[in-house]
């Protein structure tokens, strides 16, 4: 006895169903796929012997003016970025300090000797904005006795200190030869080490932070 066939309407809701079987796994395989790569916080570095026992009177964001003088040697540039958290979030009410040492590897530190130059800041700080945005105006690093140049940052939210690394310059030649550089992993190294391009008036490098707030 031959099988009465399905009615057609109960043919193509039958084929609906098996369609949607087999797309939705596809659909959501995809939506997987295209969910944002986890941000990886940006690597911690020592502090170095030489961040300030006394922030100086003129701690603002321009390290190439210190009070009424002008500091006018090596090359000028504009450091910029944002700090974010690890979901991508601006960080709102933090701040953020560097420091580094003049274009003779000195800073302004008694443990260095207090020999650097005072028309250069070497310390600067400024708050973030609504964006997590902040800008510098400092010196391209300079290199000195056992270390490849490099800017000192630290990040604060309030009274918690969140990150202190060093930034360093994408391709100078004494990146391989630094004890701290070499102890990165590829992307250590790739998170930390910024191209520093001509601009107008210098130089210009930009360096997002990732914090875990």
């Amino acid at each position: 006895m031959r099988p009465t066939p399905l009615p057609r309407r109960r043919l193509l809701r039958r084929a609906a169903v098996g369609a949607a079987a087999v797309a939705f796994p596809a659909l959501w395989l995809g939506a997987r796929a295209a969910a944002p790569a986890a941000r990886i916080a940006t690597p911690a570095q020592t502090e170095g012997p030489f961040y300030p026992l006394q922030l100086p009177a003129d701690s603002d964001a321009d390290l190439l003016a210190n009070g009424a003088r002008r500091y006018t040697r090596g090359q000028a540039v504009e450091l910029s970025g944002r700090v974010i958290d690890l979901e991508g979030r601006p960080l709102k009410g933090g701040r953020i300090e560097i420091w580094q040492c003049d274009q003779d590897g000195r800073y302004h530190h008694p443990g260095d000797g207090g020999r650097a130059d005072p028309a250069f800041q070497g310390y600067g700080q400024a708050a973030l904005g609504a964006d997590g945005g902040y800008r510098f105006r400092t010196l391209r690093p300079a290199a000195y006795s056992g270390r490849t140049p490099h800017i000192h940052v630290k990040v604060r939210l309030g009274r918690r200190e969140l990150l202190t690394t060093q930034l360093y310059v994408d391709g100078d030649p004494g990146n391989a030869r630094d004890f701290l550089w070499r102890r990165l992993n590829d992307a250590e190294r790739a998170a930390l080490t910024v191209p520093f391009r001509p601009a107008a008036g210098g130089l210009q490098a930009a360096f997002e932070i990732v914090v875990a707030a």
